[in-house]
């Protein structure tokens, strides 16, 4: 038999053994989430706009100061262009700076889009920095950033 440093033997019941067992498992099965690094934020940008330098302005945003449950975010998305088919939106990008994976979606667009506008719900892990970029079919590339604070995270890896 066992002895504990102390030197009181060590005798596990089932019980103790089904509470390590679970604790185990659960460990286990939860991973953990780690924050993204500027590599991976710059190295996600890179990936959609390629080597093309984004230009402030011309996007606006609509998104709460404070979101009190990160898994559900409101955002909407309007870009100013005429989409027509001599200039129009081409995508839209969106990347959170904080969250495990940078890149939250994509949208492609046409001049068939009617107007250069999205709205859908996102999840963030934490306070963070969200940045958007819209591409133009003529090759340039606007961006616009907001910070939004994170009352419970929803975002587990």
């Amino acid at each position: 038999m066992s002895e504990y440093p102390n030197g009181a033997p060590l005798s596990l019941d089932r019980r103790d053994m089904l509470v390590a067992a679970a604790v185990g498992f659960v460990a286990s099965i939860i991973p953990l989430a780690k924050a993204t690094t500027s590599d991976d934020v710059d190295a996600a940008i890179r990936d959609l706009i390629g080597n093309a330098t984004p230009r402030d302005g011309g996007i606006s945003l609509q998104v709460p100061e404070t979101a009190e449950n990160g898994a559900v975010v409101p955002v909407t998305v309007v870009v100013d262009s005429p989409m027509t088919a001599e200039h129009h939106v081409r995508a839209i990008h969106l990347i959170a700076t904080r969250n495990p994976t940078p890149g939250i979606a994509s949208f492609r667009l046409s001049p068939a889009s009617g107007k250069a506008e999205v709205a859908m719900r996102i999840r963030l892990a934490e306070k963070q920095t969200l940045l958007v970029f819209a591409e133009h079919s003529d090759g340039t590339v606007n961006r616009a950033a907001v910070e939004i604070k994170v009352s419970v995270g929803g975002c587990l890896t």
